[in-house]
């Protein structure tokens, strides 16, 4: 088992931040800073807080901090659901259907769909059911052949995207189980080896749907200052019409629900 000490020093270098700037920004000594991580010093949990917050450690790696110095931890973890946490239910339920008729849905850490509005369903009418069993993970449905690859144009551009989104975050918050997922399915191969991604702005994710391409880009929202380990980990992913010709199917869309036949057909 680490101590707070090896764990902090752990994250400083994941941040790739001196003892020196560390101690600056947390305003506190470089030496106290030494000490602390070479065990020779007990940090208060006041200062094990202030030290993460400076380094911006996860709330669930904050908790572990603390359990390591010796301290009860300070952040819990409930389900999102309108019973445990109703005022960001409702919040998140609000963004979701405000977004409609366009796409979105709700993440959790490790890519687990935790909800969607109803302008998503549609898109699943054509997946194995098994991969929509709870928990739906987003990553192996848009990779598996029996889920949304079939439906997807640029495959390749978009697995690419993809596997650097997850890099990123794993280099932020590793995670075993995250990690595992990305080397069972995004591995990479010469394949996506020619569909760089650098030189884009925005790529963009274009779906073969109902005898049409679709092609949509994505924002992600998450929420500020969480003190909640869920709220922390969750993530909103809406996606908006990339030409003119998507902008009009989903403008028909929306005017279906209106006269009561949503969602739309494929």
């Amino acid at each position: 088992m680490h101590t707070v000490g090896e764990l902090l020093r752990q994250w400083r270098h994941r941040r790739r931040i001196s003892q020196l700037d560390l101690a600056i920004a947390a305003g506190v000594s470089a030496r106290h800073v030494s000490l602390v991580e070479t065990g020779k010093s007990n940090p208060s949990a006041d200062m094990v807080l202030r030290l993460a917050d400076q380094l911006d450690v996860p709330l669930r790696e904050r908790n572990r901090l603390l359990l390591a110095a010796g301290f009860a931890p300070r952040y819990a973890e409930r389900q999102l659901d309108p019973g445990a946490m109703s005022a960001a239910w409702d919040a998140v339920e609000r963004v979701l259907r405000a977004h409609e008729p366009y796409p979105a849905l709700v993440l959790d850490r490790r890519w687990n769909i935790v909800m969607t509005n109803r302008a998503v369903d549609p898109f699943f009418t054509d997946v194995a059911p098994d991969l929509l069993r709870p928990p739906i993970n987003m990553v192996r449905l848009g990779l598996d052949p029996r889920g949304l690859a079939p439906q997807i144009v640029n495959l390749a551009e978009a697995r690419a995207a993809l596997r650097t989104r997850i890099r990123r975050q794993l280099a932020i918050a590793p995670d075993a189980e995250l990690t595992a997922l990305y080397e069972e399915l995004l591995a990479p191969d010469s394949e996506d080896a020619s569909h760089p991604i650098d030189s884009e702005v925005v790529t963009s994710m274009i779906f073969r749907f109902g005898g049409r391409e679709l092609r949509l880009f994505s924002t992600i929202t998450t929420f500020g200052t969480p003190m909640d380990i869920t709220l922390d980990e969750v993530a909103i992913e809406s996606y908006y019409p990339a030409d003119a010709e998507t902008a009009a199917y989903f403008t028909k869309s929306g005017a279906d629900a209106q006269a009561g036949t949503w969602p739309p057909a494929p």
